[in-house]
């Protein structure tokens, strides 16, 4: 049974930071690049945050460069997002996906998210 669990989401406020992690279990979590997407109300789910299958290499929207990081544990079966300096405009529910490295077209495996809300 596939399980990605999302936690660390919360109200904090403008400029404040937050560390989500994602723990997964039930496939091969060192054969699946991870990443982080999020949505908001009325708008399409957008890519955050990718990180290799081995941690070796990461991408990031441009929105969000230098201010998010993401890093897995593989000894964990976990991927992390740590957001910095967080903006009104980052308020979204944000969602862990796993990727098989090999896989170009499937939608991998997905949690349910967990709610960051940006507020004063």
């Amino acid at each position: 049974q596939v399980q990605l669990v999302e936690s660390g989401g919360g109200l904090v406020q403008p400029g404040g930071s937050l560390r989500l992690s994602c723990a997964t279990s039930g496939f091969t979590f060192s054969s699946y690049a991870m990443r982080w997407y999020r949505q908001a109300p009325g708008k399409e789910r957008e890519l955050v945050a990718t990180v290799t299958t081995t941690g070796g290499s990461t991408n990031y929207a441009d929105y969000v460069k230098g201010q998010f990081t993401i890093s897995r544990d593989n000894a964990k079966n976990t991927v992390y997002l740590q957001m910095n300096s967080l903006k009104p405009e980052d308020t979204a529910v944000y969602y862990c996906n796993a990727l098989f490295f090999l896989d170009h077209q499937g939608p991998g495996y997905w949690g349910q998210g967990t709610q960051v809300t940006v507020s004063s």
